[in-house]
C-alpha cells in the first residue's frame, strides 16, 4: 500500500458503522437518511417561502412524514422486484425482519434499497397526502423535486461510507480500494460521481432552470430526466449487481431503467405542456 496515497486509501478507514454496542450498531448510512431528509425540509420551506407558495408548516411537516414513509417502503420493495425478486419471492420473511437469528440475536438493520423504488414510494405517498390535504398538486410536487437532488447526495455519501455500489476496477489514480471488494482492486468511486452530478450538479440545473417561464411548472420532468441522464452514463462506471450482471447489449439493469425515466420525463414535459397551451387558448 506504500505506493498508494491517502486517495486511494480513504474507504478503507471507515466500516461502515459509526458506533456499535454489540447487539445494535448505528450506521453512517442510517445518519445519511436522516439527514436528506432533514435537508429536503429545509430546502422545501426556503422554497415554500420564496415562491409564496403558503403551506403552513403542519403540511411541509405533514408532507416529509409521509415522503420519509413512502421513499423507505419504496425503496426497499424497489430492491426487492427489480433486483432480487427471485430470492425474496423464495424467502418473505427477509424483506422486512431486520433481525437476525444467525449466531446469536442481532439486530441487522435491513439491506438492500432501490433509487428507483424510492422514488415511486416517495411520488406515490405525496400524491396520497396532497389528495388527502387538497392542496395543489404540480406547483408542490414541483417544491419537491427541486430539494430532492441535494437532499439525495447525502444518501451516496453513506453508500460510499458503507463500502457499498462501488464501481468498476480501473488503474487510474482516481481509484480507490474497498473494504467490501474481495478482489482487492482499485476502483472507481463510483457513489461519489453519483452524488455529485446526480446531486450537486443537477440540483444547481433545477436551481437556475425553476427561474425561468418555460421550465418553472416542469421541475418534475427536469429532475426525472437529469437524474435518469446522469446515472445511465455513470453506470459505466459502476460494478454491476453480481447476481444480474451486464445483459446481451451491455447494459446493466440501472440503465434500463434510468433510459425508463427518461423517456418518462419527456412525455410528462410534452403533455403538461401541450395541456397547458390548451388551457391557456380554452
Amino acid at each position: 500500500m506504500d505506493k498508494y496515497t491517502w486517495w486511494n486509501t480513504l474507504p478503507l478507514s471507515f466500516d461502515g458503522v459509526l458506533v456499535d454496542f454489540g447487539f445494535f450498531s448505528i450506521r453512517y448510512y442510517s445518519l445519511m437518511y436522516i439527514f436528506a431528509f432533514a435537508t429536503g425540509y429545509l430546502l422545501i420551506r426556503k422554497f415554500n417561502k420564496d415562491d409564496k407558495m403558503g403551506l403552513t408548516r403542519e403540511n411541509l411537516e405533514g408532507l416529509l412524514v409521509w415522503v420519509m414513509a413512502g421513499v423507505i417502503l419504496g425503496a426497499r420493495l424497489g430492491y426487492v422486484f427489480f433486483y432480487d425478486f427471485s430470492y425474496y419471492s423464495q424467502h418473505p420473511v427477509e424483506i422486512f425482519s431486520p433481525v437476525s437469528f444467525e449466531n446469536g440475536f442481532k439486530i441487522k438493520g435491513i439491506s438492500g434499497m432501490s433509487y428507483h423504488g424510492g422514488l415511486i414510494g416517495a411520488f406515490t405517498s405525496a400524491v396520497i397526502f396532497l389528495k388527502r390535504h387538497k392542496l395543489p398538486f404540480w406547483p408542490v410536487i414541483n417544491l419537491g423535486f427541486s430539494a430532492a437532488p441535494l437532499a439525495y447526495t447525502w444518501g451516496r455519501l453513506g453508500n460510499f461510507l458503507n463500502g457499498e455500489l462501488y464501481g468498476r476496477a480501473t488503474d487510474s489514480p482516481i481509484g480507490m480500494f474497498f473494504q467490501g471488494d474481495a478482489s482487492g482492486k482499485l476502483r472507481h468511486p463510483s457513489q461519489l460521481y453519483e452524488g455529485f452530478f446526480e446531486g450537486i450538479v443537477l440540483f444547481i440545473i433545477i436551481l437556475v432552470l425553476r427561474k425561468k417561464e418555460v421550465f418553472r411548472d416542469h421541475v418534475v420532468s427536469i429532475y426525472i430526466f437529469g437524474y435518469g441522464f446522469f446515472r445511465f452514463f455513470i453506470e459505466f462506471f459502476r460494478e454491476p449487481d453480481a447476481h444480474i450482471g451486464l445483459s446481451s447489449l451491455g447494459f446493466s439493469r440501472g440503465q434500463f431503467l434510468c433510459f425508463s425515466m427518461m423517456l418518462f420525463a419527456v412525455c410528462l414535459f410534452l403533455v403538461r405542456r401541450y395541456y397547458g397551451r390548451r388551457k391557456v387558448q380554452g
